[in-house]
């Protein structure tokens, strides 16, 4: 006689997931309370989809509530968990997914719920986020999304943003994003030959950015920009636009004298200059100069 037999089957899955987004802040049989944002907007939910869902909340809701001797059999709601730093927003996201395992996202919040998925430690919500931002990638957005990717070490994430601010780098470079980036990111956009801008132009952006950031820092601007300079191709400029970055940088300092001597030497020996070859190479945006022809041993 032949053995029981066993298998597992699925119903419909989408209604299964439009039911639980019912109790997606539903406040109908809830056991706890999140207070959210500035706004302090209450959101509720339920310590069992939470816990299950998310190491980081069994851990916050492991606790019994206030007057209870045993949170596993209490029914009394828990909290309110004060979460000031966060949109109510981006926490219903990060909810909505805990629920139903899909997010609704838009292009305002995709990087603040990128930064809680992380903090949560949710990876599947991380890549939806990364897909998300990848694929409505902006001129406006891509140097705030390139500053996450780095913070949160999204490797994926970086290269598609570094290959967007390589085709279109003269947009990028006047954006309120591109002047809001860490010197450490700076740098690391700053290393590309594909920089679809001219040298002139890139050390303009570069000394709106630093004084910038010296003002947000309140940190002198070779302090700031130390880093971010060292990328700049400055042999690449021609006699009379190197005369004017002197004359700027008498102002804030923002490049040592060093590399400007360093850039006047590579013109007048025009080769074996001792200038690191990179620096010598002229970027995809590169405006051609007279003099570049020069430098074309450093380049082989």
């Amino acid at each position: 006689m032949a053995g029981p037999c066993s298998a597992r089957l699925q119903g419909d899955v989408a209604a299964f997931t439009a039911a639980l987004r019912t109790l997606v802040n539903n406040p109908q049989f809830s056991d706890v309370m999140f207070v959210v944002g500035q706004e302090q907007q209450k959101v509720f939910a339920h310590r069992c989809v939470l816990a299950c869902r998310c190491q980081a909340f069994r851990g916050m809701l492991s606790q019994a509530p206030v007057g209870s001797q045993d949170s596993s059999s209490s029914i009394t709601p828990q909290g309110p968990f004060i979460l000031g730093n966060v949109q109510p927003e981006v926490f219903l996201a990060v909810i909505e997914f805990l629920y139903t395992n899909s997010v609704t996202l838009n292009s305002h919040i995709a990087l603040e719920v990128l930064t809680s998925s992380v903090e949560y430690g949710l990876q599947d919500l991380c890549k939806l986020c990364v897909k998300f931002i990848k694929d409505t990638l902006s001129v406006e957005q891509v140097c705030e999304a390139l500053q996450a990717a780095v913070t949160y070490g999204q490797v994926d994430l970086q290269q598609h943003c570094l290959d967007f601010i390589e085709g279109c780098t003269a947009a990028v470079v006047r954006t309120q994003g591109f002047r809001e980036l860490s010197d450490v990111v700076l740098a690391r956009v700053l290393h590309s030959d594909r920089l679809a801008v001219d040298e002139l132009d890139l050390v303009q952006a570069v000394r709106e950015w630093a004084h910038v950031s010296s003002a947000v820092l309140e940190r002198p601007v070779p302090e700031v920009a130390a880093l971010p300079v060292r990328e700049l191709r400055l042999p690449l400029l021609a006699p009379s636009e190197l005369v004017t970055l002197e004359s700027y940088n008498q102002q804030d300092l923002l490049i040592p004298v060093e590399n400007i001597a360093a850039a006047w030497r590579a013109h007048a020996l025009r080769r074996d200059s001792g200038v690191p070859s990179r620096l010598c190479r002229p970027r995809q945006g590169t405006r051609p100069r007279d003099h570049h022809r020069h430098l074309e041993p450093h380049t082989k």
